[in-house]
């Protein structure tokens, strides 16, 4: 890697430790203004001191977080299909590259959907924007998504789908945790994140996913739904650093939120 897309990626995967707390804050983009999401700006402003990076749109950076801020930025650059669609494979790059770098962003994101009817037209927009990237030094993040079909969430095909964004030229990969998770880790030559998914039932299910995803080789988790959607979500995010950053167990994590709940 250039100079410049390894100091843009250490602002996000800590040297200190080499992972990372992503905030993931980017669901309005198909969502819309999903479940305590409504203001994002009243939504993460309590939880800015425990992030390590946002990941955001453009519009949610521009109208909900303070220029001053020295939090690292993921910017989405993709979409073109919302929930009510039949497809939300069918997206496209959204964000210019000179957006991205007006707005000083450390890294650039976006969806491809393997095995969809619009693989292709993901895939090649990875390409491009890992060419885009690499001409101004900023690391791409591809995210491995599945649309409504939750049931590709194996080994086999998170493999498959990470692979090919590190061979497309990913900097880095976001994926989903699964069993034989080590099997995925292992054939991705790029640091990998674990996506938080759907609100899990109890938040001792979510401290064992972060804490089986980096013991199994993941650098760290991009959580949303599982830290602003519970009802304590500062004590949430001081629990998963502590797992993350500090190998805190599923038990001690439940401790610490404990700890810090209202």
């Amino acid at each position: 890697m250039d100079w410049g897309i390894k100091n843009r990626l250490a602002r996000i995967i800590k040297p200190q430790t080499g992972r990372t707390v992503m905030l993931a804050v980017d669901h309005g983009y198909f969502l819309g203004p999903t479940k305590k999401l409504e203001s994002v700006s009243r939504t993460i402003e309590p939880l800015m001191d425990y992030a390590d990076a946002l990941m955001l749109t453009r519009g949610i950076l521009r109208t909900s977080v303070e220029p001053e801020t020295s939090m690292p930025v993921v910017l989405r650059v993709s979409g073109g299909s919302s929930i009510i669609g039949e497809d939300l494979s069918n997206e496209v790059i959204t964000t210019s590259i000179e957006d991205a770098i007006r707005l000083n962003v450390s890294a650039i994101a976006l969806s491809i959907f393997v095995g969809s009817e619009y693989e292709s037209q993901t895939l090649e927009s990875l390409a491009m924007l890992v060419n885009m990237g690499q001409e101004f030094g900023i690391p791409v993040l591809a995210v491995t998504a599945v649309g409504k079909e939750l049931s590709k969430r194996d080994s086999r095909f998170l493999s498959l789908s990470c692979r090919i964004a590190a061979e497309f030229g990913a900097s880095f990969v976001k994926t989903y945790y699964c069993e034989d998770f080590e099997k995925v880790v292992e054939s991705c030559p790029v640091p990998i994140v674990i996506a938080g998914g759907p609100k899990l039932e109890t938040e001792l299910d979510a401290f064992e996913m972060a804490y089986d995803a980096v013991n199994k080789g993941a650098v760290g988790v991009d959580m949303g739904r599982n830290i602003w959607q519970n009802n304590n979500p500062v004590a949430m995010l001081k629990a998963v650093r502590a797992v993350v950053h500090k190998n805190a167990s599923p038990a001690e994590a439940l401790e610490i939120f404990n700890r810090n709940k209202k």
